[in-house]
């Protein structure tokens, strides 16, 4: 007898999902609205927001909405109408691209629609069945999207784990040599949930031992870190050691689509080989023009990236003063870690909405382990140290809260009022 496809669907609704009928459109998908900035409105009210991934706070930008409005009315969200290969190559598209290539520091680049499928696209075009990946357990959904499409060898090391990087590259040295193939190494210049930068020095400086390839997603890391803003390996000083440089445009840029970045031998190959390109519309002009601008931002002036490490050192030194555990974050994302069931943080965060006006993500079991609540921050240049003041103290206020049990007799005896 066939099983019919949905009964598992019925009966499993996944980790996240059996939660859904307490969290939909409170805790997950919950609906902002308002301008996009600091301060929103959620449920009516007003609130602080800290869940935005506009770090530069370029999405309101006075030139940066003038530029989209000008090119809305030029162009209309239609063109280019086809793919780049076929029908929807623009001298906008050429021109984002090498002024991109020059910001990275990399011969030539080329733009992606999206950050998770380009990336995913990537590591499919890169590789064949007989070559080897090494990457990160902690990588992001994209990345591992884009392994689980290899039809070859991978190995996965600790995160951030120098030892067991290297043990990983010598069992993928010996499958290589049995496969014929090569080695390509993944980690990410910033590791979005936590925020440690990945140990890009390190990884570079294997290259002295092992014959391998390195791809880089610095999602997080352009536009925040490094002198020019290029990004964590400019921030390590071996931006040169990174062979494939990614990074979308959905986090410093404040617009949607994303650019990989080489040795202009590589980005000709994958210009004809990324199926997510090839055979997908090409970058709306809005999204083309509109990052043109935001670069050139980023390109003329340090003031921004200057406003927004302000804040992030004024958030992050306030909340150690205070004793609460930011993990080894060294870059713009702010974790906080608190111990406590899920129950008892969905009312925490239900506090933290309702009574003291702060929207922030909460992440649970099971993204980290069970027992711990993970409260993520992203400070941007749009914040103000006032911002910063009155989450500080609201913190203090919850932590007691957490501490002296009374959410976890709110969580025992009562369902979330989420209405």
């Amino acid at each position: 007898m066939v099983k019919d496809l949905f009964e598992r669907i019925q009966e499993n609704k996944g980790p996240l999902g059996k939660w859904a009928s307490q969290a939909e459109g409170y805790y997950v998908f919950p609906k902002l609205e308002g301008e996009l900035g600091p301060r929103m409105q959620f449920h009516g009210k007003d609130i602080l927001n800290w869940s935005l991934n506009d770090y530069l706070g370029l999405a309101n930008h006075p030139e940066v909405r003038q530029a989209d409005t000008d090119a809305a009315i030029q162009f209309g969200a239609a063109y280019p109408m086809g793919a780049r290969m076929m029908s929807g190559h623009t001298t906008y598209h050429e021109q984002l691209e090498n002024e991109l290539a020059e910001f990275v520091m990399k011969e030539s680049a080329y733009l992606l629609n999206f950050g998770y499928q380009g990336m995913v696209s990537i590591i499919d075009a890169l590789v064949t069945k007989n070559d080897i990946i090494v990457y990160d357990v902690d990588s992001h959904a994209c990345i591992i999207d884009g392994v689980r499409l290899h039809m070859g060898k991978r190995f996965t090391y600790k995160h951030n784990d120098l030892e067991s990087m290297e043990k990983n590259l010598q069992r993928a040295t010996k499958m290589a040599q049995e496969t014929g193939g090569g080695i390509l190494f993944i980690t990410e210049g910033v590791f979005g949930m936590r925020g440690q930068q990945g140990k890009l020095k390190e990884i570079a400086a294997l290259k002295q031992k092992y014959n391998f390839r390195l791809l880089v997603d610095d999602a997080h890391g352009f536009g925040t870190l490094g002198k020019t803003g290029a990004g964590a390996g400019e921030e390590q000083g071996v931006q040169d050691q990174i062979d494939v440089y990614f990074s979308t445009f959905a986090k410093s840029m404040a617009n949607i689509g994303a650019f990989v970045a080489a040795d202009k031998t590589v980005i000709d190959y994958l210009k004809y080989n990324l199926r997510s390109q090839m055979f997908a519309k090409a970058l709306p002009m809005i999204q083309t023009i509109g990052s043109l601008k935001r670069l050139e931002l980023l390109r003329k002036s340090s003031a921004i990236k200057d406003k927004l490490w302000e804040n992030v050192n004024a958030l992050q030194n306030g909340l150690k003063e205070k004793g609460f555990n930011i993990g080894d974050t060294n870059t713009c994302i702010t974790p906080v870690y608190l111990e406590g069931s899920i129950p008892e943080a969905m009312v925490m965060v239900n506090d933290l909405r309702e009574n003291y006006g702060i929207f922030l993500s909460i992440v649970v079991y099971p993204v980290i382990p069970k027992g711990i609540i993970l409260l993520r921050m992203i400070p941007t240049a749009s914040h103000t140290l006032a911002d910063i003041e009155e989450t500080l103290t609201a913190f203090e206020a919850i932590r007691e809260k957490l501490v002296n049990g009374t959410y976890k007799e709110i969580a025992e005896r009562t369902t979330v009022d989420v209405s």
